[in-house]
């Protein structure tokens, strides 16, 4: 079976970073796990061809190639999903779709053309697929019911169907599920609240795999709460180690976790030891009401501020995420935030509206309530130019207009040269090095001709172009004097600005647009009895 998977495109957003890989001459930051591992699950004996359509076209041979079409993706790249089904069905070849978008919202219109539709996780539903197609089913739609499984046996996903150039990082997964249950979150609906993990030994075998194919940058570990099974975390982490000291460390990592990691020390040195650089933390908000309606009891049961100095002194960089629009949230809501990000100095904070989506507690209760403004099948995904999709407690202009207000404070230059150098007056030095064996790696260590130009680029437009160049050169004096192990890291961190610097305008513009073909707000007497009322 000639098999073509198609990754449909991303819009822009916060983790889009084009103006950062222009410096890097790379097309996208992460590639499409998912469907590298669907590949990984399917007969072996099938031929596979993969196109990323944030990487670059299907090509009419390609199209003339396949007799059979796989497409995955999320909720936000619905619309080109939409779009690359037809595509496929005018040129009369059965298509398969799956992933979170179909999971969540298999009968969404955008669908409507799909002949199968492969829902919940390909290790109990791609069997049923393939059972399908060896009887000649022209059509049919596979779910697990709420069967999770055992992910022990999955293979190494297909890595070798991937333009490995065009991307700054690679991804694996070891574990899938959440323990907490955030009301707005999607992650326990798809994957439930018990983690399973991955053995040791598999994660290494796709970290090798890697290795073998050339790899030698950077890997994201796209577990949505890496520490949700400490127990096997903390197993697995001595293996990568070990595994990186043999080959002279050609792997830094990054994951996401839940605040309470702080709350580990062993944990900690641990990833730093292993070349874990940055972990995000859904932090959500400052306001610690707002976080119990949320049901992130998770966040309240320590200092935040102080969470993020643990974590950062062990030599792990910060990013976080925050959310305005919490039922019963206060004015001012931006500005905390902005207050918050600036006293703990995260470099990386991304900001967004809530928004419910399908099948989470909170898409759940606004449904009872009769505060939906969207149906199902029309949900937006988390975007960062999203308006709320439901009818907040407060006006909606009120909680945009922050919004937009805090993310461009966040982003704005001068400003951000201030947080991130007085985040990594703060940084520990970085844990890994006092094991790094130079004899075992088998890259250079001067920095490649693309990093020296990126660098220059940067120095020129930061340090010599803009009114920034004095706290520029300021602040790499200071970080060089006071922290020197973490120069390069500092100065990878400013350069992600050149991104954020552009994306400012996009936020503004695309939130004001929305906010412009609103209807009109009520007379303000009208309001306080009228708003639970009002469409958005």
């Amino acid at each position: 079976m000639r098999t073509l998977f198609i990754y449909p495109e991303f819009p822009k957003t916060f983790w889009s970073y084009e103006k950062i890989l222009e410096l890097v001459n790379r097309k996208v930051l992460l590639p499409p796990l998912g469907l590298v591992t669907v590949a990984g699950l399917l007969p072996q004996q099938w031929d596979m061809k993969l196109v990323d359509r944030n990487v670059r076209e299907v090509t009419e041979a390609e199209w003339d190639w396949a007799e059979l079409v796989v497409i995955s993706g999320m909720i936000v790249q619905k619309a080109d999903m939409a779009v690359q089904i037809a595509e496929a069905k005018q040129r009369h070849l059965p298509v398969a779709v799956g992933g979170p978008f179909a999971s969540s919202t298999p009968d969404a219109p955008e669908l409507d053309l799909a002949d199968f539709k492969i829902l919940d996780e390909g290790e109990i539903t791609l069997p049923m697929f393939i059972e399908a197609i060896e009887r000649g089913d022209v059509s049919g739609r596979f779910s697990s019911n709420g069967e999770k499984p055992d992910v022990t046996s999955t293979p190494v996903p297909r890595f070798d169907l991937l333009q490995l150039e065009a991307y700054d990082s690679m991804s694996v997964q070891f574990s899938r599920g959440c323990p907490f249950q955030c009301e707005f979150c999607d992650i326990i609906v798809l994957y439930g609240r018990k983690p399973r993990t991955k053995t040791p030994e598999q994660l290494v075998a796709e970290l090798q795999a890697l290795y073998d194919l050339g790899w030698r940058r950077a890997i994201f570990l796209v577990d949505d709460n890496f520490i949700g099974n400490k127990r096997n975390a903390k197993l697995l982490l001595p293996a990568i180690k070990q595994w990186q000291i043999e080959r002279g460390y050609p792997f830094s990592f990054t994951t996401e976790a839940s605040v309470d990691l702080a709350s580990d020390d062993e944990m900690m040195q641990m990833m730093g030891e292993a070349r874990f650089e940055a972990v995000f933390l859904g932090i959500e908000t400052p306001d610690e009401a707002s976080l119990s309606v949320a049901g992130k009891h998770q966040n309240t049961r320590s200092s935040l501020e102080e969470s993020v100095d643990r974590i950062t002194s062990y030599g792990i960089r910060v990013m976080a995420g925050f959310i305005i629009g919490f039922d019963g949230e206060k004015t001012g809501a931006g500005d905390r935030i902005v207050r918050f990000v600036s006293r703990t100095g995260i470099p990386a904070a991304m900001m967004g509206m809530l928004q419910a989506l399908p099948n989470t507690g909170l898409w759940h209760r606004l449904e009872k309530e009769g505060r939906l403004v969207q149906e199902k099948a029309d949900a937006k995904g988390v975007n960062q130019t999203n308006l709320l999709n439901f009818v907040p407690t407060r006006p909606i202009r009120d909680i945009a207009n922050e919004y937009v207000d805090a993310f461009c404070r966040l982003y704005e230059p001068n400003a951000y040269i201030d947080r991130v150098t007085h985040y990594y007056l703060k940084m520990g030095k970085p844990r890994w090095r006092a094991f790094f064996k130079p004899e075992a790696s088998d890259k250079s260590s001067l920095p490649s001709l693309t990093d020296v130009r990126a660098l220059t680029t940067v120095v020129w437009r930061q340090g010599l172009k803009r009114d920034t160049r004095l706290r520029f050169w300021k602040a790499l004096a200071k970080i060089a004097r006071r922290n020197p192990a973490n120069l390069e890291q500092f100065l990878v961190t400013l350069a992600h600005n050149e991104h954020f610097q552009e994306y400012r305008s996009v936020v503004t513009r695309e939130i004001k647009d929305q906010l412009a073909a609103l209807p009109p707000e009520p007379p303000p007497t009208m309001a306080a009895s009228t708003r639970e009322l009002q469409p958005v």
